[in-house]
Protein backbone atom coordinates (compact mmCIF):
# COMPACT_ATOMS: atom_id res chain seq x y z
CA UNK A 1 0.00 0.00 0.00
CA UNK A 2 3.15 2.29 0.95
CA UNK A 3 4.37 1.85 -2.77
CA UNK A 4 0.87 2.61 -4.20
CA UNK A 5 0.89 5.97 -2.72
CA UNK A 6 4.48 6.95 -3.74
CA UNK A 7 3.49 6.02 -6.93
CA UNK A 8 0.23 7.78 -7.18
CA UNK A 9 2.32 11.14 -5.32
CA UNK A 10 4.92 11.16 -7.84
CA UNK A 11 2.12 10.66 -10.81
CA UNK A 12 -0.14 13.24 -9.24
CA UNK A 13 3.32 15.59 -9.03
CA UNK A 14 4.18 15.15 -12.24
CA UNK A 15 0.85 15.91 -14.24
CA UNK A 16 1.40 19.70 -14.14
CA UNK A 17 4.61 19.50 -15.21
CA UNK A 18 3.51 18.76 -18.81
CA UNK A 19 1.34 21.79 -18.65
CA UNK A 20 4.00 24.55 -18.33
CA UNK A 21 7.42 25.02 -19.85
CA UNK A 22 9.74 28.06 -20.47
CA UNK A 23 11.38 30.53 -22.53
CA UNK A 24 14.69 32.23 -22.67
CA UNK A 25 15.88 34.81 -25.11
CA UNK A 26 18.74 36.50 -25.33
CA UNK A 27 21.25 38.64 -27.30
CA UNK A 28 24.48 39.96 -26.58
CA UNK A 29 27.13 42.10 -29.63
CA UNK A 30 28.92 45.77 -29.75
CA UNK A 31 26.06 47.22 -28.72
CA UNK A 32 23.35 45.56 -26.59
CA UNK A 33 23.63 42.70 -24.22
CA UNK A 34 19.59 41.30 -23.89
CA UNK A 35 17.86 38.56 -21.39
CA UNK A 36 14.61 37.68 -21.44
CA UNK A 37 13.10 34.64 -19.96
CA UNK A 38 9.39 33.51 -18.78
CA UNK A 39 7.10 30.81 -18.03
CA UNK A 40 5.13 29.63 -20.64
CA UNK A 41 1.69 27.42 -20.32
CA UNK A 42 0.88 24.95 -22.92
CA UNK A 43 -2.93 25.76 -24.21
CA UNK A 44 -4.66 28.64 -26.22
CA UNK A 45 -2.31 31.31 -26.93
CA UNK A 46 0.47 29.96 -24.39
CA UNK A 47 0.02 32.34 -21.80
CA UNK A 48 3.42 33.74 -19.54
CA UNK A 49 4.50 33.71 -16.28
CA UNK A 50 6.96 35.30 -13.87
CA UNK A 51 8.20 37.48 -17.06
CA UNK A 52 11.49 39.31 -16.85
CA UNK A 53 13.58 40.71 -18.68
CA UNK A 54 16.74 43.22 -18.57
CA UNK A 55 18.54 44.98 -21.36
CA UNK A 56 22.00 47.12 -21.39
CA UNK A 57 23.24 49.03 -23.79
CA UNK A 58 26.65 50.43 -24.20
CA UNK A 59 25.48 54.40 -26.19
CA UNK A 60 27.06 56.51 -23.29
CA UNK A 61 24.84 59.24 -25.65
CA UNK A 62 21.83 57.69 -24.13
CA UNK A 63 21.21 58.48 -20.53
CA UNK A 64 22.18 55.86 -17.81
CA UNK A 65 18.52 55.14 -16.82
CA UNK A 66 17.56 53.93 -20.59
CA UNK A 67 20.86 52.29 -20.72
CA UNK A 68 20.48 50.18 -18.15
CA UNK A 69 16.34 49.02 -17.71
CA UNK A 70 14.65 45.52 -16.54
CA UNK A 71 11.21 44.79 -17.18
CA UNK A 72 8.25 42.63 -15.90
CA UNK A 73 5.28 41.52 -17.06
CA UNK A 74 3.12 44.55 -17.60
CA UNK A 75 5.70 45.57 -20.07
CA UNK A 76 5.12 42.30 -22.24
CA UNK A 77 3.30 44.49 -24.70
CA UNK A 78 2.92 41.60 -27.50
CA UNK A 79 3.57 38.10 -27.74
CA UNK A 80 2.90 34.87 -30.28
CA UNK A 81 4.39 31.59 -30.06
CA UNK A 82 3.15 28.93 -32.46
CA UNK A 83 5.32 25.93 -33.61
CA UNK A 84 6.71 28.19 -36.21
CA UNK A 85 7.42 31.49 -34.91
CA UNK A 86 8.04 33.25 -31.30
CA UNK A 87 7.44 37.10 -31.53
CA UNK A 88 7.56 39.58 -28.86
CA UNK A 89 7.54 43.60 -27.95
CA UNK A 90 8.52 44.92 -25.10
CA UNK A 91 7.75 48.15 -23.82
CA UNK A 92 8.71 50.31 -21.14
CA UNK A 93 8.95 54.15 -20.27
CA UNK A 94 11.04 56.09 -17.67
CA UNK A 95 10.02 56.87 -14.63
CA UNK A 96 7.15 60.17 -14.56
CA UNK A 97 9.25 62.40 -12.40
CA UNK A 98 12.01 62.37 -16.09
CA UNK A 99 11.61 64.00 -19.34
CA UNK A 100 9.60 61.49 -21.67
CA UNK A 101 11.75 58.56 -22.55
CA UNK A 102 11.15 55.27 -23.46
CA UNK A 103 12.83 51.75 -24.52
CA UNK A 104 11.08 49.05 -27.33
CA UNK A 105 12.60 45.61 -27.63
CA UNK A 106 11.12 43.54 -30.48
CA UNK A 107 12.19 40.10 -31.03
CA UNK A 108 11.63 37.68 -34.31
CA UNK A 109 12.65 34.71 -34.41
CA UNK A 110 11.58 31.28 -36.60
CA UNK A 111 11.99 27.87 -35.42
CA UNK A 112 15.43 25.94 -35.64
CA UNK A 113 16.15 22.16 -34.37
CA UNK A 114 15.56 21.07 -30.69
CA UNK A 115 13.98 23.90 -29.58
CA UNK A 116 16.01 26.91 -30.71
CA UNK A 117 14.11 29.73 -32.56
CA UNK A 118 16.91 31.97 -34.14
CA UNK A 119 15.79 35.66 -35.81
CA UNK A 120 16.30 39.27 -34.94
CA UNK A 121 16.16 41.90 -32.18
CA UNK A 122 15.58 45.62 -33.00
CA UNK A 123 15.41 47.79 -30.34
CA UNK A 124 14.46 51.58 -30.21
CA UNK A 125 15.09 54.31 -27.55
CA UNK A 126 13.53 57.67 -26.96
CA UNK A 127 15.29 59.78 -24.98
CA UNK A 128 14.38 63.29 -24.20
CA UNK A 129 17.30 64.50 -22.59
CA UNK A 130 15.89 67.62 -21.24
CA UNK A 131 12.04 68.59 -20.00
CA UNK A 132 12.26 71.70 -22.20
CA UNK A 133 10.10 69.93 -24.44
CA UNK A 134 12.77 69.54 -27.25
CA UNK A 135 12.97 67.33 -29.76
CA UNK A 136 14.63 64.50 -27.59
CA UNK A 137 16.78 61.48 -29.71
CA UNK A 138 15.82 58.31 -31.24
CA UNK A 139 18.39 55.40 -31.14
CA UNK A 140 17.70 52.15 -33.36
CA UNK A 141 19.86 48.73 -32.82
CA UNK A 142 19.57 45.74 -34.67
CA UNK A 143 21.20 42.21 -34.30
CA UNK A 144 20.71 38.56 -33.96
CA UNK A 145 18.47 37.17 -31.26
CA UNK A 146 18.47 33.93 -30.35
CA UNK A 147 15.66 31.99 -28.37
CA UNK A 148 14.82 28.34 -26.54
CA UNK A 149 11.35 27.06 -25.66
CA UNK A 150 10.79 24.43 -23.59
Amino acid sequence: MRVMMTVMSILLAAGPAGASGGLSCGAKDEAVKLTIESGITRGMGSPVFNFRGDIELAEKAISQDLRKMSFEREHLAQYWLDGEELRMVVYRERDSDKPHGYVEVTVRTKSGDEGDYIGQYSVTIFDMTDASGGDGKTYNFTGRATCLVE
